[in-house]
């Protein structure tokens, strides 16, 4: 008999995890794949061959290709944007199949997102949208954010990349342009935050993003799930997993913490003058 297990923190978004045990142990091995599409499948695969006990990913494409890799080995994401609408699970309450974890439905919080931008931005007019167009839930955030901006009477630019060679040109083609940059998070984008809030500042760009993370990284503002709470709450998934439960019998979970980020440093050099309201709902204002 195997002895039970307990579990330690996930690494960054575009990390794929797995989690296999020995006599009274819990071994842990880490794999990125440096934003590159290509090596989700690599790394999938290389986690059958090493017969894990759990595979704990986050983000869809990372998931579709633990999924399309195997069917019996147990696979827990930490965020997926919407699981039910890509067919990763049969229902939220019963997720059948292998797999199982927490949705951040980050494409409802589209309109929010785009209402806050504008907030600091009053006179905005104009906003380019920046989507990693090779993840099936980008897409999808994409549509929501180009129907929020139209909500709001605002005209947008659509900026499809599908690898980081595509971030300078794509900036390239909204010069003089936009007034805004709406960035839908995913791996490829997490992986050249940093490059893309480089350009977005040189362009003279507020940027609104999904989590705080990328404001830490540069970003003018974020609001999205808490991802620590959601990584913390994913423990307790692979923690069940290892004692016996089935991941078809274990719920999806959505966010139940939002938070606001903004980074003044940022604001000061566009000069912005973030509103005292907004700072008051703010969750976390790096200075």
């Amino acid at each position: 008999m195997r002895p039970k297990a307990s579990w330690s923190p996930l690494l960054p978004s575009d990390c794929v995890n797995l989690a296999g045990w020995r006599i009274a142990t819990l071994r842990i091995e880490y794999r990125w794949s440096e934003g590159r599409t290509e090596r989700f499948i690599q790394i999938a695969a290389e986690f059958i061959r090493l017969k894990v006990d759990v595979i704990v990913t986050s983000g869809t494409p990372q998931v579709l290709a633990a999924k399309q890799a195997t069917a019996v080995i147990p696979i827990v994401f930490a965020r997926v944007g919407d699981p039910l609408a890509i067919g990763l699970v049969a229902s939220l309450a019963r997720p059948g199949g292998n797999i199982t974890g927490l949705s951040v439905q980050s494409n409802e919080l589209a309109g929010k997102r785009i209402e806050i931008l504008r907030e600091v931005v009053p006179s905005l007019r104009r906003v380019a949208i920046l989507a990693n167009v090779g993840n099936p839930f980008s897409v999808v955030e994409l549509g929501e954010a180009q129907a929020a901006a139209r909500m709001l009477g605002l005209e947008f630019d659509t900026l499809e990349i599908r690898r980081a060679e595509d971030i300078a040109p794509a900036f390239e083609a909204i010069k003089g342009h936009a007034e805004a940059l709406y960035v839908c998070p995913d791996g490829l984008v997490d992986a050249n935050k940093i490059r893309i809030n480089t350009s977005a500042l040189g362009a003279r760009l507020p940027t609104m993003h999904g989590y705080r993370e990328y404001v830490q990284a540069g970003g003018l503002m974020s609001y999205g799930a808490n991802l620590p709470d959601l990584y913390r709450r994913c423990a307790d998934y692979v923690d069940k997993i290892l004692r016996g439960t089935k991941p078809a019998d274990i719920p999806v979970e959505q966010p139940t913490k939002f938070d606001i980020a903004i980074n003044l440093t940022t604001a000061k050099a566009l000069g912005l003058t973030i509103p005292s309201t907004l700072l008051a709902r703010a969750d976390e204002v790096i200075e």
